[in-house]
């Protein structure tokens, strides 16, 4: 009697064997991760880069939020057809795609902000997939408290 251990993942290995085929071609199965973000810290200002390839400015949405803190969200949902291009009823759908794929991506990231920060004059742009976040500075005199005198009554 020999003892077989099951592999629990066996199933998806015998679509992407089935499927794989001038009609099917295998999938790329890669995992998704979170874009990389770099912070850089200049005289007069901080600089925020996240590497999104493939987004747009469209698909970011940058905010600070009630505690002042930057947010940074990413959404982006993408169908790609082949075959038959008409539109398809989800509801009603009779079939006929030979393959039909769509991806959703989606990225939310809270940053706190230094104290030094003047938040009325953060800008951002994107360019090439790069979201950069640009974080100025308040000028030592504008960091400088005033003393008050606070009238007693």
């Amino acid at each position: 009697m020999y003892l077989t251990r099951r592999n629990q993942n066996w199933l998806p290995e015998v679509f992407n064997t089935l499927f794989d085929t001038d009609i099917f071609p295998k999938m790329n199965m890669s995992t998704t991760t979170s874009p990389a973000i770099n912070v850089i810290e200049k005289d007069t200002e901080y600089d925020v880069e996240l590497a999104a390839p493939g987004m747009t400015r469209d698909d970011f949405t940058v905010t600070l939020d009630e505690d002042e803190n930057l947010v940074v969200d990413l959404e982006k949902k993408v169908e790609t057809h082949e075959g038959d291009d008409k539109p398809c009823d989800e509801h009603k759908c009779e079939g006929r795609y030979l393959r039909r794929e769509f991806s959703y991506t989606k990225f939310h990231q809270t940053l706190l902000l230094p104290d030094d920060v003047d938040r009325e004059k953060i800008s951002a742009t994107c360019e090439h997939g790069v979201l950069k976040v640009v974080l100025p500075k308040y000028t030592p005199q504008e960091l400088k408290k005033e003393a008050k005198v606070i009238e007693i009554k």
